[in-house]
């Protein structure tokens, strides 16, 4: 039901169709933190914002919720996946690098295997 209220983006002029995507966009915020020590919610918003339609206007880029990315980062913070980093941002942790690249040789290893 929650789906139904909810944008992924302020770019967005409809709402998401699919049940899981919260948890695909913490997937997806779990891996750029992975390759990127430090990273905010700032510059995350940046990251999955995108052009926003004004009409007869230019487009203009706009940033991402910032509600979603901050309620995912504190999800996973929770899970001991990722941790405060001490210049500010967050870092991910060891048991989160590691489940991340178990995950990561699943994936390749299911595809590697059906092709």
């Amino acid at each position: 039901v929650y789906r139904y209220y909810t944008q992924e983006a302020v770019v967005s002029t409809q709402s998401t169709g699919d049940n899981n995507w919260f948890y695909i966009r913490t997937a997806a915020l779990l891996r750029r933190v992975y390759l990127k020590q430090g990273v905010g919610c700032g510059a995350l918003r940046k990251i999955y914002g995108g052009r926003i339609n004004r009409g007869a206007a230019p487009s203009h880029h706009k940033k991402a919720s910032a509600s979603v990315i901050r309620h995912a980062l504190k999800g996973l913070e929770e899970m001991k996946l990722i941790a405060k980093h001490p210049d500010g941002g967050r870092m991910i942790t060891s048991a989160g690098r590691r489940d991340a690249d178990r995950i990561a040789f699943q994936v390749m290893s299911s595809s590697m295997s059906t092709e």
